[in-house]
């Protein structure tokens, strides 16, 4: 015999929260029994309408309290009609599925899950280097909850305001993190809770009140002196002499440690001029590039062509993890003199700032070989060096005189 059911959200306008707001409820009726389970949740009890059991405006708490509502009434029409099939529909077993389905959602399986699916894409429409971010994350997340609160997880409940202020804090003072970088794993870690409010899984924004504000950083690049340096420096160690041959095919491309990790026979083609280009599309966006192929990067592809490891991955130079590349460009700086923290993508900063800016090439062709959509991104990229300002300042030289 088929059980009668309702649903009913109301607003318990008798009670009063410490915030003057009227705690939300949802009443669960079977053959006439009652269940009250909070939402924990609240509205102020002007702003509830009690004929459509939501809340009524168009204020943010509004909308969030709304979206919930709608999630637990399709949850729980799922839940009923489950123990409906089984015929074990009481208000008892509800509420038991309930709690039990909110014990199953934690922020690490949340994270792991996502990462797993992160890592079905990669090479489809997101780059290893991206994984490995969320993955660093994870870890440092992993990290931050065994120390904060001596756990190995925490119920996404439990992820709101605080947690991401604590987080903040725990980046800047226990993992000595810049500003910047401190921003970063922390818009990583909002992906994966913009992920949870998509699928209703939380019920707000831990974010809602937090912004960033990234700092402007002037990236490293090697001026024309440095890079000489580098190019004339020879190393008995094989290790570093591969990766300075790599750097050095960076600055001479300019493309990124992604996009030289991929690159295979495949993406040399023979330009309009007829010589060697390198043409492909950036691992990060998608983005196609177009790059002439000139002495130096041709000479280093020469050089590996028979290399064992080029050979076995099918790739034309044998970089390694971008982790170990970083590591060994700050021994050859200081092997080289160089006092600046190098890293892989200073290359790029180097090629285009002192390789085709500081040798006037074109803003624009520039930008297509750096595989930008627009010149404003490569600006980011390609500063004004001493170089360029004496060579701009030369063209008034005699113009003026003093008399």
């Amino acid at each position: 015999m088929r059980q009668t059911t309702s649903i009913l959200f109301f607003a318990r306008k008798t009670t009063k929260l410490k915030n003057g707001e009227s705690p939300i409820f949802v009443r669960i009726t079977i053959d006439g029994q009652r269940l009250d389970i909070s939402l924990k949740r609240s509205i102020d009890a002007k702003f509830w309408d009690s004929s459509k059991g939501k809340c009524k405006g168009n204020s943010l708490k509004t909308k969030e309290n709304n979206r919930y509502i709608h999630y637990m009434e399709e949850k729980l029409l799922k839940i009923i009609s489950d123990l409906e099939i089984q015929e074990e529909l009481c208000c008892k077993n509800v509420k038991a599925c309930l709690n039990h389905e909110n014990e199953d959602l934690s922020i690490i399986s949340i994270f792991q899950r996502h990462n797993e699916r992160c890592e079905k894409r990669i090479g489809i429409d997101m780059a290893e280097g991206t994984l490995e971010r969320y993955r660093t994350c994870l870890k440092h997340t992993l990290d931050f909850i065994k120390t904060q609160y001596n756990l190995k997880d925490l119920p996404l409940t439990k992820i709101n305001h605080q947690f991401i202020t604590d987080f903040e804090h725990y980046f800047r003072t226990e993992r000595k993190c810049s500003t910047n970088t401190t921003f970063k794993y922390l818009k990583n870690f909002k992906k994966i809770t913009n992920w949870a409010l998509a699928n209703e899984w939380m019920r707000s924004d831990p974010f809602a009140k937090i912004k960033f504000k990234m700092e402007k950083v002037d990236k490293e690049f090697l001026d024309d002196e440095e890079l000489n340096k580098l190019m004339v420096k020879d190393f008995d160690i094989k290790r570093l002499e591969i990766i300075k041959d790599l750097y050095l095919f960076c600055c001479f491309t300019g493309l990124a440690f992604s996009d030289v990790k991929s690159l295979s026979q495949d993406h040399i083609v023979k330009g309009i001029d007829g010589k060697s280009w390198i043409k492909s599309k950036r691992q990060k966006t998608k983005v196609e590039f177009e790059i002439p192929i000139f002495e130096i990067p041709k000479a280093i592809l020469a050089k590996y062509k028979d290399d064992p490891i080029c050979k076995i991955q099918k790739k034309l130079l044998p970089v390694p993890s971008n982790q170990k590349m970083n590591a060994y460009l700050k021994e050859i700086a200081d092997l080289c003199g160089i006092n600046k923290n190098l890293s892989t993508h200073s290359a790029r900063h180097t090629f285009a700032t002192t390789v085709t800016l500081g040798n006037n090439l074109n803003i624009k062709a520039i930008s297509k070989m750096m595989g930008h959509t627009n010149t404003r991104m490569t600006e980011n990229y390609a500063r004004a060096s001493e170089k360029l300002i004496s060579n701009e300042m030369s063209k008034i030289q005699g113009m003026y005189q003093y008399v």
